[in-house]
């Protein structure tokens, strides 16, 4: 037999009537490794995909001829093994394929006949040969007998033209393929088609075509022997003789668990919920149908927990994903990926998901096809329904309809039947479970990232006198919800706090424990607490909360009047600052406090004196810690990554980021802030002492006029005058000893404060038409941007901010 040039001969006629050959699908790329490798390949050569994939084909196929040892004169002049690449025949020069017949050891069940037909394939993929393989064995070859009922089969190439039913044969080619985008199997197929169809030739005498349902019938039925003396026994020799209708229907058995394994080795790879959709509605494609559409129910799509009750004519069904083996483009207009639609009551999508079992057409008639289509507003179904197969299949969940799958086969194909609604209903089982799993997951991932953000801060990018940006990066292995924090708060006097902390632990315990201790530091900050004594008392706070309750935090007050940062530490890594004057980056040699909730350990506050343009970058031990690295090395790279230029606050945030995140992912969450200090010059900053007399409340007045002008801010001058003016008059009513300070800062808004000796906070009371007082805060709270009053080591101050039609001055300083 010529293994080069296919046959052309006509075959003669053979029964086909029982038996199958499970085959071998195997592809090969360029390199001469394994691309794809089906599951009859792992029965066959007993190689599991996973260790076959990448592997040099040489060392798993009896392909002799279709694959070639690339040798090398090595150095000492002898030739070198490079292992197998294609044959030059079967890269594109010669185009035709090759067919053989060796034995194999196979490691469990011994030495095996394989039968095998390997096809170069062209074209833009990476596929460049196809193998095609069988167990000689499980044909019936009687290789004893000798006599002259022994044949020979041997694998060859015929058009598949020449065979009853040749269309029949093309359609189900593509079904042996192994898991592959309808594409390759398209690009593949057509290549088989005009090289010639896999046959067997039976003693040289007839040919009979390889296919994926029934492959090649047994030669002869084997017959029960009577020994010497034995009486004929007809139910005995019925017994014994085989049926082929039990071969047919333990193949189709056997085949349909295969499906069903395969795909459930596929599917549920990962835990996101719209590639978990894509893998079960391809999966499907081409072996058990032609086209597979899933949808879903709106709220399973979108996150937002179990579905509450069963499926109306009111529910809304997002159709996720479609795969056909169709011509291109022919189910997009009318049945589009993304579309929400709400099924009619009279069709059979619509029983299938209030019922939650299976529905199974075997062909959709001319008439049933207009009755379905008529239930659709603006789309005609007809030409893509009609005359095909439908099985539509519910994916459910703890007997509740999460979505469905409409599955059809073209004509020409074996419609749909009770084995294969059975197959299907058990396929939809298996994909609602994964399904469900990934909607828990993303669900879980919705509430975390939910309670995250609404835990962290939304920070102001620009505060007076400093500039603020930051990043919060959870760990890739603990989802979205950690313990690190990080947050700015306004306080009086231009003045700024920072703060970053990080809740020991991890997960929903630790956001819970992060949004308490946030929500006291935030509380704690407005009463102008020093930062040593605000640590103190976030300790004790902490261990009235529970043993549980540990964490570290920095929290630091920048007074960009003073040009000077107040920080406290309490087991904290330290920040580092950043010189604007020489680019230098150092860390902050700070007293080392006892963690949050340790107790008995005293804080100290340290004082930094800052320029303009410093920076200051204060993060959590997530970015520098590195399993199996000292944490000096983390602080190391992380003051380099600090002091390289950036041309911005965020890009100098992504430079570090970039620069720390470790190779094997973060384990950790990260919080990074960083505060660029930028001052406020003496220009825009006016104060006064005033005697405690009624008579200064009109000098109030007519310095903040004269101060206002002087800064070109004459639209600010009427509110302003009247708001000091009601400041100053309770101020001079309440004082005892000490003169009252008022100051103006001008920055992006006009901060006006005014200082007393009385400690008891100012009130905002509601007055009646009789009372001759309170309504001075009243008439600040209306006119003001903000105000507020906060306490002072000397008695308390009272503040407001006035909105300004002026821009600062930018920094002098550069990036």
């Amino acid at each position: 037999m010529d293994l080069g040039v296919p046959p052309q001969r006509s075959p003669q006629s053979r029964d086909a009537a029982a038996g199958r050959v499970p085959l071998a699908v195997v592809v090969v790329g360029a390199d001469g490794l394994v691309s794809h490798w089906s599951t009859g390949a792992r029965r066959l050569f007993g190689v599991a995909r996973e260790d076959a994939i990448g592997c040099a084909a040489g060392e798993l196929l009896p392909v002799s001829g279709a694959l070639r040892q690339e040798e090398e004169l090595g150095p000492d002049g002898t030739y070198a093994d490079f292992g197998p690449e294609l044959d030059s025949s079967l890269s594109g020069i010669t185009a035709y394929p090759s067919a053989g017949r060796a034995r194999v050891d196979e490691p469990r069940r011994g030495r095996i006949d394989v039968l095998w037909w390997a096809y170069p394939l062209v074209g833009p993929g990476p596929e460049r040969l196809l193998v095609l393989a069988a167990d000689a064995a499980q044909l019936g070859e009687d290789e004893g007998n000798g006599g002259a009922d022994a044949e020979t089969i041997s694998p060859a190439f015929a058009l598949h033209t020449d065979f009853p039913g040749y269309q029949d044969l093309a359609g189900r080619l593509p079904e042996i393929l192994p898991h592959m985008s309808v594409h390759q199997a398209t690009g593949i197929v057509a290549q088989v088609l005009e090289l010639g169809y896999p046959v067997l030739e039976f003693s040289q005498r007839d040919l009979v075509p390889v296919t994926p349902d029934w492959g090649v019938p047994r030669r002869r039925s084997r017959r029960w022997t009577r020994g010497p003396g034995e009486a004929a026994d007809d139910a005995r020799t019925a017994r014994a003789a085989p049926r082929p209708e039990l071969d047919l229907e333990y193949g189709a058995v056997r085949e349909r668990l295969e499906f069903l394994n395969e795909v459930s080795g596929r599917i549920g790879t990962s835990l996101d919920l719209e590639r978990t959709i894509r893998e079960v509605t391809s999966a499907a494609v081409p072996r058990f149908t032609d086209f597979a559409g899933t949808h879903l129910r709106a709220a399973v799509l979108a996150g937002e927990g179990f579905p509450d009750g069963p499926p109306d004519v009111t529910t809304i069904w997002h159709r996720v994903w479609v795969e056909h083996n169709d011509e291109p483009g022919r189910w997009d207009d009318t049945v589009p990926v993304g579309e929400a639609i709400a099924f009619p009551d009279h069709t059979p999508f619509f029983q299938c998901m209030v019922t939650g079992e299976p529905v199974l057409i075997p062909t959709i008639s001319e008439e049933q096809g207009n009755r379905i289509s008529g239930e659709f507003e603006k789309r005609d179904l007809r030409p893509l329904i009609n005359h095909r197969s439908m099985l539509i299949v519910p994916l459910k969940a703890r007997d509740v309809v999460l979505g469905f799958m409409v599955l059809m086969r073209r004509p020409g194909r074996e419609p749909f039947d009770d084995m294969d609604r059975t197959t299907g209903a058990e396929l939809a089982a298996r994909a609602g479970l994964v399904l469900d799993n990934a909607r828990m997951y993303t669900y879980q991932e919705n509430v975390a990232e939910a309670l995250q953000d609404s835990m962290l801060p939304k920070v102001e990018p620009r505060m007076a006198g400093c500039d603020i940006a930051t990043r919060y990066l959870p760990g890739a292995r603990l989802g979205r919800v950690g313990g690190d924090w990080f947050d700015s708060v306004k306080l009086p006097g231009s003045r700024t706090a920072l703060v970053v902390g990080d809740v020991m632990g991890h997960g929903l315990n630790s956001a819970a424990m992060m949004g308490q201790l946030r929500t006291a530091v935030l509380t704690m900050a407005t009463m102008e607490m020093p930062p040593a004594q605000l640590l103190r008392n976030l300790d004790d706070l902490a261990q009235r909360l529970g043993e549980q309750y540990l964490a570290t935090c920095l929290y630091a007050v920048y007074d960009p009047i003073r040009s000077e940062i107040q920080i406290a530490n309490a087991g904290h890594i330290p920040p580092v600052l950043v010189r604007a004057e020489d680019g230098r980056a150092e860390l902050l040699d700070l007293p080392t406090g006892a963690p949050i909730g340790v107790g008995g350990v005293a804080f100290e506050t340290a004082t930094v004196r800052v320029g303009p343009g410093d920076r200051l970058i204060l993060c959590t031990d997530g970015l520098v810690e590195v399993r199996g690295q000292d944490i000096g090395a983390g602080l190391a790279a992380l003051c380099a990554s600090a002091a390289h230029p950036a041309a911005s606050m965020d890009d100098a945030c992504d430079t570090i980021i970039r620069a720390l995140n470790p190779r094997d992912g973060r384990k950790d969450d990260v919080a990074l802030l960083m505060a660029r200090v930028n001052g406020i010059p003496d220009d825009d900053v006016a104060e006064w002492q005033l005697d405690i007399d009624p008579r200064e409340v009109a000098r109030a007045r007519r310095i903040v006029r004269d101060q206002l002008l002087d800064w070109s801010l004459p639209g600010a001058v009427e509110s302003a005058e009247l708001m000091v003016s009601e400041l100053v008059t309770n101020a001079v009513k309440h004082s005892r000893t000490h003169r009252i300070g008022l100051r103006l800062v001008r920055t992006a808004a006009l901060l006006c404060e005014v200082s007393d000796d009385e400690p008891a906070p100012a009130a905002l009371l509601d007055a009646s038409d009789q009372d001759e007082f309170g309504r001075g805060l009243r008439v600040v709270s209306s006119l003001a941007r903000e105000w507020g009053t906060s306490a002072t080591a000397h008695g308390k101050t009272v503040w407001f901010e006035q909105a300004l039609g002026w821009a600062p001055r930018p920094p002098s300083h550069s990036w």
